[in-house]
């Protein structure tokens, strides 16, 4: 795959006006329970997989994206919402009795709202996985703009996501932070002319590597310890 040209990125490294947060292993520790989901789903299919190249292949895609991917061939979208249907009510299922945030997330997003600083949400997930995650994470105020894979645009590593949820904040990309687990998101961060911080539940370090990740952390919990929201100031314009 060729990378498109990456937007300019801001040098201004401590300013910003809004963060916007992956969902799945970034916001909730949801990823276990979607890799046993694309097992059972693939079972039922009749599907063998190679469960660790296939979550490469499809974290941080749309719903459509991944079933095309999975079965290899194109198919019409009402066909892959109706597969993808199946799979993301196995993985509810499956999360559902063992839900959790990320450690931190629910406290650093509203010390980020003191601050002065917009949240935004921006997922491959559908609207119905996004409802399944907002009901139970309880956030006290909800954030100021979520965007889902089930929107018509393009899944990462592509921007769109992720450049919709800035213009909805009325934010410019460049004083936007992306909050990222997984290495397509990290590359649609950048594509995006945004900075990025890597959430390490699923991935290291390295595999999160980018000349715009400003740092990595495991959880929120080290982020807040850190002094890392203390570090920006927030953008006015």
């Amino acid at each position: 795959m060729t990378c498109e040209a990456a937007s300019p990125i801001s040098k201004r490294a401590g300013v910003a006006s809004g963060l916007i947060f992956d969902m799945d292993g970034t916001m909730i520790n949801s990823m276990p329970s979607h890799a046993q989901s694309w097992v059972e789903f693939c079972r039922r299919q009749g599907i063998q997989i190679d469960l660790a190249d296939l979550m490469r292949r499809t974290t941080g895609r749309t719903g459509a994206e991944c079933m095309r991917e999975l079965f290899q061939r194109e198919m019409s979208d009402d066909e892959a919402w109706a597969y993808i249907a199946i799979k993301e009510q196995l993985y509810r299922d499956l999360f559902a009795p063992v839900f959790a945030e990320v450690p931190g997330f629910k406290q650093f997003a509203g010390l980020a709202r003191q601050r002065g600083l917009k949240i935004g949400v921006g997922t491959a997930g559908d609207r119905h996985n996004i409802a399944f995650a907002m009901q139970r994470l309880q956030l006290p105020v909800p954030p100021h703009a979520m965007v889902g894979g089930d929107e018509g645009l393009p899944g990462k590593p592509q921007p769109a996501i992720f450049l919709e949820a800035a213009k909805r904040m009325g934010i410019r990309p460049e004083d936007c932070i992306v909050f990222e687990d997984a290495p397509l998101g990290i590359e649609a961060a950048r594509r995006a002319g945004m900075r990025a911080v890597a959430i390490c539940s699923g991935h290291s370090a390295n595999e999160l590597a980018g000349p715009h990740v400003m740092t990595a952390a495991n959880n929120y919990l080290e982020l807040i310890e850190s002094h890392f929201l203390e570090t920006l100031h927030v953008a006015t314009a």
